[in-house]
């Protein structure tokens, strides 16, 4: 059985290569390890009225939950160029996103073509951050 992580970018690999980015040339993939140890995938949307497309972690998530898990337990997201070496983190909004169903330790593992550039957690990504443990009376 190959690594959870190994998987996990090989999912956001094989989702990037599927994004529709036809606008911005910036296809991103993203995967997340559930509760139940499935992957789900996901990639970025996008759209001629630019507000409408779809980030690639915001489709995992549909994805995670479509097929029933409620809990991520890890995600990795792929995105830039072969050898450019930058960060793409998740956007505010994704962070936003991935705070509903992820812990603060969650590893999120930020991709390039070629591989893992970093891991961070998310209590690294969106500090100090309201989630539903806010809204607990």
């Amino acid at each position: 059985m190959s690594d959870p992580q190994d998987s996990l970018i090989a999912a956001a690999r094989a989702a990037r290569a599927r994004a529709y980015a036809p606008y911005s040339h910036f296809s991103v993939g993203a995967a997340i390890l559930g509760e139940s140890g499935r992957i789900h995938a996901g990639a970025n949307v996008e759209n001629a009225a630019y507000p409408q497309g779809q980030c690639a972690e915001a489709s995992a998530i549909g994805a995670m939950i479509l097929a029933g898990d409620r809990s991520i337990e890890a995600i990795a997201v792929m995105g830039g160029q072969p050898g450019d070496g930058r960060l793409c983190t998740p956007c505010g909004g994704c962070r936003q996103r991935l705070r509903e169903f992820a812990k603060a330790d969650t590893p999120i593992h930020v991709c390039g073509p070629e591989g893992l550039r970093r891991t961070f957690t998310l209590e690294e990504l969106l500090p100090h951050s309201f989630g539903p443990d806010n809204l607990d009376f």
